[in-house]
């Protein structure tokens, strides 16, 4: 069942490790496998960042604006759910924002991001706009938008609650789901899929980097991708050499 408010939104170890070395292409296919075709948040490039980003979604909603009730005030309410959000997020989470895919305001900026950064937060993700887009980009912290876009998030947006069911970029997202992103984009992994889908996608990049080793060796990829047995009996020869070692 997808996680709700109170569940414990963590990972295994391994289950990271092995998602940093996916990529979400190859995930894509896995969950493609298993049925699921829309996992891939759509029209949020990424921004800037180094490295993979990997990690469980605690997620921020946002609903339209109204005037009576977002002015520059209520950012003095600690309890104001953008606020409280991105000084409360476990380390090693991800941040995913819900802003309906609305990107003519932003829906946090440099300094909420920065702050997310020193928490340990893994990455920032919003199907809306940043602010100080040179700043969060220059962040070591993996950060993925719609676009830049200067203006306040309380032009347009009303940060309404977290840790509750989103969609983000066109993608169901329920806190405790693992988020995995790089170049291409970012996926989000159901979280009672994640462990399953990971060793699983080590094997599948173990033998694409075989594909492409041949590919540039000069091999066709009829018969190589997918693999025919005679394609099938030499990988596995190659890993029981290097066992062997």
């Amino acid at each position: 069942m997808p996680r709700t408010l109170g569940d414990n939104l963590t990972m295994k170890p391994e289950t990271r490790a092995r998602l940093e070395r996916a990529s979400t292409a190859s995930l894509a296919t896995l969950l493609f496998k298993r049925g699921l075709r829309n996992q891939f948040i759509q029209d949020a490039p990424r921004l800037g960042g180094r490295g993979k980003l990997v990690g469980p979604v605690t997620t921020l909603r946002y609903i339209p604006a109204r005037e009576d009730l977002n002015t520059l005030e209520v950012f003095r309410d600690p309890t104001h759910p953008q606020r409280h959000a991105v000084d409360t997020i476990p380390a090693g989470n991800v941040l995913v924002m819900d802003c309906r895919r609305d990107v003519r305001a932003a829906s946090a900026g440099g300094i909420l991001a920065t702050r997310l950064q020193v928490r340990g937060c893994a990455g920032l993700v919003t199907d809306g706009g940043l602010r100080d887009a040179d700043d969060i980009a220059a962040l070591d912290m993996p950060s993925y938008c719609a676009r830049p876009s200067a203006p306040t998030n309380l032009t347009l947006h009303h940060a309404i609650d977290i840790v509750v069911p989103i969609g983000c970029g066109g993608v169901a997202v329920f806190p405790g789901d693992i988020a995995v992103g790089d170049g291409d984009g970012v996926i989000v992994l159901p979280a009672e899929m994640a462990d399953e889908v990971a060793e699983e996608a080590a094997g599948m990049e173990e033998f694409e980097a075989f594909v492409q080793e041949e590919v540039r060796a000069g091999a066709s990829i009829i018969g190589l991708y997918p693999p025919n047995e005679e394609t099938r009996a030499r990988f596995a020869a190659r890993i029981a050499g290097r066992d062997d070692t």
